[in-house]
């Protein structure tokens, strides 16, 4: 996992961004399928913005993806976990500027109930559906390149139930 951790020089060629592993009361974890990629599901995750604290930025992504942050905290990752884009989408993806990303990744409890996920009712939608996996399965449905990180989350979090 050592090649995993990110390390604060790391933040010059990778973008800082969070993760969310939202459980739900049964024990299963929010997943996405992303809409500009067909087949390939991911946990909400995205950009932290000038300023902003990784915690929030977890809530406001939540939001952002999935229509509401009815969560509480339950743990947070105690390392930066960093993934590398494969070649043909460095350039393609953040206009060449980041190797891949540095995510801080922060278990949630979902409060509220499944009406209140509108993954396509958001301002910008990023994904088409939604379901409730249990964790094992999550390294499985995402994309090769992001496998390792989901593994290294599923395990982090594997006491978080």
């Amino acid at each position: 996992m050592n090649e995993l951790l990110a390390i604060e020089s790391d933040a010059a060629r990778y973008r800082k961004c969070v993760g969310i592993y939202l459980l739900n009361a049964d024990g299963k974890v929010w997943v996405g399928e992303r809409r500009d990629s067909p087949g390939a599901w991911q946990m909400p995750q995205g950009g932290i913005d000038d300023g902003e604290e990784p915690l929030a930025a977890a809530l406001r992504e939540l939001e952002e993806e999935i229509g509401t942050a009815n969560a509480s905290l339950l743990a947070e990752a105690p390392d930066w976990l960093k993934y590398d884009l494969p070649d043909d989408l460095k350039k393609r993806v953040w206009k060449g500027r980041w190797n891949g990303q540095m995510q801080r990744w922060f278990a949630f409890r979902f409060l509220g109930v499944d009406s209140e996920i509108d993954v396509v009712g958001v301002e910008t939608p990023e994904f088409d559906r939604w379901r409730w996996v249990p964790p094992e399965q999550l390294p499985k449905l995402i994309v090769a390149f992001k496998r390792p990180i989901y593994e290294a989350v599923v395990d982090v979090f594997s006491a978080v139930r």
